[in-house]
């Protein structure tokens, strides 16, 4: 029906009713919190990789290990939160930790960001059809008349349909074109990029003639120094974005396996709070974790309520509760006789 393991807490700690009344309402807020900041740590890796799963999947792991095998083997971590300190102090520690990475990670993926998006302006440029496409990878300057007073070289895109009647019309769109000065440079599925020489005072009616037969006048100057200047940008971009690359995703594996064990101790702390509101004290509670098959909910949840239904007469007609509640959002739909909190290892939705 599922497999069921037994949590190690450490039930240590002492406080007043009223106290752990006002932790167990801080506790709800803390836990959505952390499990948001989970949820974008491991997103952002999603994105950061391109949604490549096995990838991503490699990357989320907790203490080394994949998540279901953390959780079903958790055992409290004394170091980073020693039990002598009060309830309060470890959920304030536990805050302030992932508050940190939180932080971390807006202003690092903020910087990732904005290199991607602006190497991706730039390769945007030389994609594209001939129409919008940067044309500076392509032509040459041999393609062109350079350094003349009166002769000019225009880029004309031809719509393949219409290539003939190009060679055909292009010497009388306009008075003064060059004879035979049109070559093909280029091409895409659609169209021919040509060029044409004629002089500069005769480019307006050219255009406009131009435009009339469906060929397309290309706004472009050749110009050595930008288009050098361009390329070097882009392989800047392209270098500085390789090298965040490998730091960026080392962060966000080991932030990920912090944040997400962090909200595992939250969730400890939670049914600790819990279990000592409902059944006082002294401690005399045990907690499990229990991986349900998703076709044997419903039978589980009525075993679970026979079992423990003298504990809470109250939660008695919740029984028949809708069980694919999503996320951990606790409602009174979901207030069973037991302590019960929901660990959703399925972090990411891929397209």
């Amino acid at each position: 029906m599922c497999y069921c393991s037994t949590s190690s807490l450490t039930p240590s700690w002492v406080g007043t009713l009223d106290v752990l009344v006002g932790l167990s309402d801080e506790l709800a807020k803390l836990d959505a919190f952390v499990e948001g900041v989970v949820k974008k740590v491991a997103q952002y890796m999603a994105d950061v990789l391109e949604d490549s799963k096995d990838k991503v999947q490699e990357n989320l792991l907790a203490n080394g290990v994949d998540l279901v095998t953390y959780i079903t083997r958790f055992q409290w971590d004394m170091a980073k939160y020693p039990i002598k300190q009060s309830l309060k102090n470890i959920s304030e520690i536990i805050a302030k930790g992932v508050t940190q990475i939180d932080n971390d990670l807006k202003s690092r993926a903020s910087a990732y960001n904005n290199l991607k998006g602006n190497l991706q302006n730039l390769e945007r440029k030389n994609a594209g059809s001939l129409l919008t496409r940067s044309l500076a990878e392509i032509v040459k300057k041999d393609d062109f008349v350079l350094d003349s007073e009166y002769l000019v070289t225009l880029l004309v895109v031809v719509p393949k349909l219409n290539h003939n009647d190009w060679i055909k019309q292009y010497e009388t769109l306009a008075e003064m074109v060059v004879p035979r000065s049109s070559n093909v440079l280029s091409e895409d599925q659609d169209s021919y990029l040509c060029n044409v020489t004629l002089f500069r005072k005769a480019v307006d009616d050219f255009r406009h003639k131009a435009r009339e037969n469906k060929f397309i006048v290309r706004d472009f100057q050749y110009n050595e120094e930008e288009m050098k200047a361009d390329k070097e940008e882009m392989n800047r971009l392209s270098t500085d974005k390789k090298k965040q690359f490998g730091p960026l995703v080392r962060w966000l594996k080991v932030n990920f396996s912090e944040a997400f064990i962090a909200w595992i101790h939250v969730k400890a702390l939670r049914v600790f709070v819990e279990s000592v509101l409902r059944y006082g004290l002294p401690v005399n509670f045990q907690a499990m974790l229990l991986q349900p098959n998703k076709k044997t909910m419903k039978k589980l949840r009525e075993v679970l309520h026979e079992l423990y239904k003298h504990l809470d007469s109250s939660a008695a007609a919740i029984i028949d509760a809708p069980m694919d509640i999503p996320g951990l959002n606790l409602s009174q739909q979901e207030y069973y006789p037991y302590v019960y909190y929901k660990i959703d290892c399925n972090l990411l939705e891929f397209k």
